[in-house]
């Protein structure tokens, strides 16, 4: 007895400090194992963006450095800027139409990725494709906070041309000790932007997209004044790495996709807070394709132009920015306007992380452990493992990055394929809400021990054929057989045989709970169930 009462005060002291801990509530929603405040379909005062914030959206992602940089993955693999522009095109229509169609749930729903995976591959199930889809996105935030710490860095430089000269480096030489500072810089700006709730930033998305595209006009106008031309860029004849300019342009553009797949497959996570149906379609399709080809086509010039100018090719705008205050020699003038061009790269850089990476994985984060983690919780948890995976590793060979680039569309792909095979197919868009949020064998989304099996199916059959090709072309680069040749439409492999294969194995072994739901959820349909635990005992369907 004497031991059971000593126990109890430390175990109360332990009960109080989880629920310390725990995030904030609203009320009528508690935080349960599977759900919060944050993973609820979007309540309707929290629906706060119009057509127009969708049109600033894609300003934000498509007016970015990632789509500047764009041509960079092109180029490198041999093709004529012509031909990069081409892909493009095609790159930025292939976004927008899977755009809309990844949007759809979140849109007529309310609800994200987080949640859509749970109907689709189980209440347990749904934790494999979110925890991949974090393990990716740590990466991607790494990269983007390197980015945004360089620009911190030129921004700061313009105003001390003394930290702008800086040479000391640290990691083996590869990290400049004011890069270092900078990336510190920047996730100070950022920890401050993301205590804003997502459907508030609305104006900081404005400033961030106006004064970045003020900087590709300013970038623009420089370059071409200067040359009178394209630049050199534009004169070089493609030379295929490997293939013909067919299997390269392809190659090229399953890159593009692997690196836009996450903000893709993630846009229900954004369109759950439209304030009205198709609110998001419009800047889906035609603003969307529009800022990532008229982006990257500018940054093909800009850097062409200024090979030209400068003597070296230089893709990073702010990298360029860098060099130009180098080249005109400190002047004030120029110093004047690289503070003002740099602190826009920074602001579009937190902009693209936050739309891309902190909101989404912030809630895939909070999918797991949703009492304790809330978007903003998971937000700053994906930081400080984006900075500890060393970005300036991983960027350091940029051919390695490109084949990253594509092996990340492999497996958002079959991801991608799946949840529109079950949502469109298969379900016909009608789900029961609820139900997503019940973590046992009364929810009709537990299927077997919590895994609808057939999903995890259709991904290894969706992204089998293209891993061969992944481990040749990572061990070998001059590689070219038939895997390699698969492995070069990796995207749309991935994407077209998960949902074929997704579609026929519904069809020969039916879930069992289709039909069932709403098409659309209406404000009054949801009720939270209160404590809901895991573990009964009928039986669900399978």
């Amino acid at each position: 007895m004497s031991n059971s009462k000593e126990a109890d005060p430390h175990a109360s002291r332990w009960r109080r400090f989880l629920q310390y801990i725990e995030v904030p509530t609203d009320p009528g929603v508690p935080n349960t194992p599977w759900l919060n405040r944050d993973l609820i379909p979007m309540p309707k005062e929290r629906r706060t963006y119009k057509i127009w914030s969708y049109f600033i959206f894609w300003c934000i992602g498509g007016l970015s450095i990632s789509a500047y940089t764009a041509g960079s993955t092109l180029l490198a693999y041999g093709l004529d800027a012509t031909q990069a522009v081409v892909s493009l095109v095609i790159c930025g229509l292939i976004v927008g139409v899977l755009s809309v169609t990844c949007g759809w749930m979140g849109e007529r729903h309310h609800i994200g990725f987080t949640v859509a995976c749970r109907f689709c591959w189980g209440m347990r199930g749904a934790y494999f494709p979110v925890i991949v889809r974090t393990f990716v996105a740590i990466f991607w935030d790494g990269l983007q906070a390197y980015w945004g710490g360089q620009a911190v860095a030129v921004t700061i430089g313009a105003i001390i041309p003394g930290f702008a000269h800086m040479k000391q480096t640290l990691a083996g030489g590869i990290l400049l000790t004011k890069d270092f500072i900078g990336i510190i810089i920047y996730y100070v700006f950022f920890i401050a932007i993301m205590r804003i709730p997502p459907e508030r930033l609305q104006k900081p998305f404005i400033v961030s997209s106006v004064m970045f595209s003020a900087t590709l006009i300013g970038l623009l106008v420089w370059a071409v004044s200067n040359t009178h031309s394209g630049g050199p860029l534009f004169q070089e004849k493609a030379s295929p790495v490997r293939g013909g300019t067919g299997w390269t342009m392809l190659f090229g553009i399953t890159a593009i996709l692997g690196a836009w797949s996450g903000g893709t497959i993630g846009q229900s996570d954004w369109t759950r807070y439209a304030n009205r149906p198709y609110a998001p379609t419009l800047a889906q399709l035609i603003v969307a394709p529009f800022c990532i080809i008229v982006c990257a086509t500018i940054g093909i010039t800009v850097t062409s132009c200024a090979q030209e100018i400068v003597g070296s090719l230089i893709w990073e705008p702010f990298l360029l920015l860098a060099a130009l205050q180098n080249y005109y020699n400190d002047s004030p003038r120029v110093r004047a306007a690289i503070f003002f061009a740099g602190l826009s790269c920074v602001c579009a850089q937190l902009g693209m992380s936050i739309v891309l990476n902190s909101v989404s994985v912030g809630m895939d984060l909070s999918g797991v452990v949703p009492r304790y983690i809330n978007i903003r919780r998971g937000a700053y948890l994906l930081a400080f493992l984006g900075l500890a995976s060393n970005p300036w590793q991983y960027l350091s060979n940029a051919s390695i990055f490109l084949t990253v680039l594509s092996s990340f569309g492999i497996f958002f792909a079959s991801f991608s394929g799946i949840l529109l095979a079950d949502y469109f197919v298969v379900r016909g868009c009608m789900i029961k809400l609820e139900d997503c949020y019940i973590g046992d064998k009364r929810s009709i989304y537990w299927y077997h021990n919590g895994v609808n099996w057939r999903a995890p199916l259709a991904w290894v059959l969706g992204v089998f054929p293209t891993m061969p090709g992944l481990i040749m072309t990572t061990h070998d680069a001059t590689a070219w057989n038939v895997w390699v040749r698969i492995f070069h439409i990796a995207f749309f492999v991935g994407l077209l045989i998960s949902f074929v294969a997704f579609s026929v194995i519904c069809c020969v072994s039916p879930p069992g709970n289709v039909g069932i739901g709403a098409l659309y959820h209406e404000e009054n349909s949801f009720e939270v169930e209160g404590e809901l635990e895991t573990e009964e005992k009928e039986k669900g369907p399978v």
